[in-house]
C-alpha cells in the first residue's frame, strides 16, 4: 500500500474507557499513573471523569465512563487544521461509515463521529483547548504541567491498539480515511495479517489492528501511555505488585517497532501498556514498511521471551468463545 503522505491526522487525540468498576480503575488512573482529574460529568446516570497525562497540551487524554462491561467508547483523533478535518470527513463519508458532527468534549471543538469497519466508534476534530496550569505549574515553561512525582508518571498517550475481525479491511480503512501510514505488518502464510501498524507522524505508531482470535469485533486489546525511560516501566512493575495491579506480561521488549513495554489489567479488565522507551522514530517520509512472517514472528519477543496465551485472547469487553 503507498501514497498515503498526508499529515492530515496530527496524532491520537484522546480515549474513552468503559469500566464496571469505576471507583476502582479512577483509582489506578488517578493514584497509580498519576493522571489529574480535570472535570466530572454525570448523564442518565453514567457518571465520567475526564483525566490527563501531565504533559499532555490538551485539557484530557482519557474519558472513564462507568458501564456494565469494560471496553473502549469514542476514540478521537486530532486534524491539522480546519481544511484537513474538511478533507478527512469528506473521505470517512465516501466509505460509508461516517455518522456525523456532534459537539466536542471538555475543550475541544466540533468532533465528527464514525466507525471503522470492525465497528469501533472513531472521531475526528480539529479545535482544542490548551491546559493552562494553575496549582501544577511547570518549572520549565515549554512543558504542560509539573511532573507529578509520584507512582508510574505516565507522560502521554501513545498508541490504542483494537482487535479486528478482519484486519486487512480495518486497516485499509485508517490509510484511506484518515491517511495513516504503514509501519510494521505481521503477514499470515495464508494471506492477510495478523496485525498492522499505522502512524500519522514520526511515531513509529498510533493505531493498531490485531487479529480478533474470537471474531467478536468492536474490542479493544489495549491503550498504551508513555513514560520517559525504561526505568520508569521498572519501576511501574514494583508499583503495580505492591499495589495488587494484575502484570500480564513484561518488562520485555517488542521486536516489532522496539518498544519496551509492560502490560498490566487495570481493576475494569482493561489492558493497559506502559511503552515506547526506546521505541523507534520514523524520520524518513519514505520509511520502507517492515513485513514480518508468521515463524518470524513465532520466535517471540525480541529478547527470546514467547508471547503469552492471554495476549491472544484477552480483550475488552470480555466475550466467551
Amino acid at each position: 500500500m503507498t501514497g498515503y503522505t498526508s499529515f492530515d491526522v496530527a496524532h491520537l487525540g484522546n480515549v474513552e474507557l468503559l469500566t464496571p468498576v469505576f471507583e476502582e480503575s479512577l483509582w489506578f488512573f488517578r493514584d497509580l499513573l498519576a493522571m489529574r482529574v480535570v472535570a466530572e460529568t454525570s448523564s442518565a446516570g453514567t457518571k465520567s471523569a475526564y483525566l490527563r497525562t501531565w504533559d499532555e497540551y490538551q485539557l484530557y487524554t482519557v474519558k472513564l465512563t462507568a458501564s456494565a462491561d469494560a471496553g473502549v467508547g469514542r476514540t478521537t483523533f486530532r486534524a491539522t487544521s480546519q481544511e484537513a478535518l474538511e478533507r478527512r470527513v469528506a473521505a470517512i463519508e465516501a466509505t460509508g461509515l461516517g455518522i456525523g458532527w456532534e459537539d466536542g468534549e471538555v475543550g475541544t471543538g466540533p468532533t465528527y463521529s464514525f466507525r471503522d469497519p470492525d465497528g469501533h466508534l472513531l472521531g475526528i476534530y480539529y479545535e482544542t483547548e490548551r491546559y493552562v496550569a494553575t496549582d501544577d505549574k511547570p518549572a520549565l515553561k515549554n512543558q504542560a504541567s509539573a511532573f507529578p512525582g509520584r507512582g508510574v508518571n505516565a507522560r502521554r498517550l501513545d498508541h490504542i491498539n483494537f482487535l479486528a475481525k478482519d484486519v486487512v479491511a480495518n486497516g485499509e480503512f485508517v490509510a484511506q480515511a484518515l491517511c495513516g501510514r504503514e509501519s510494521e505488518r505481521i503477514r499470515l502464510d495464508d494471506g492477510g495479517y495478523a496485525a498492522w501498524w499505522f502512524h500519522f507522524n514520526n511515531k513509529s505508531y498510533d493505531i493498531v489492528y490485531s487479529d480478533d482470535w474470537l471474531k467478536h469485533g468492536n474490542r479493544l486489546h489495549h491503550v498504551a501511555f508513555a513514560p520517559d525511560t525504561r526505568e520508569d516501566i521498572l519501576k511501574a512493575a514494583d508499583i503495580f505488585l505492591e499495589n495488587g495491579i494484575h502484570i500480564e506480561s513484561g518488562p520485555h521488549k517488542h521486536a516489532i517497532n522496539q518498544t519496551f513495554f509492560l502490560y498490566v489489567w487495570e481493576p475494569g479488565g482493561n489492558r493497559i501498556e506502559l511503552a515506547n522507551a526506546g521505541a523507534r522514530l520514523l524520520l524518513d517520509p519514505d520509511s520502507p514498511v517492515v513485513e514480518w512472517s508468521q515463524e518470524e514472528r513465532r520466535k517471540g519477543q525480541a529478547w527470546g521471551m514467547k508471547t503469552i496465551e492471554t495476549f491472544h485472547t484477552h480483550g475488552t469487553p470480555n466475550v466467551s468463545q
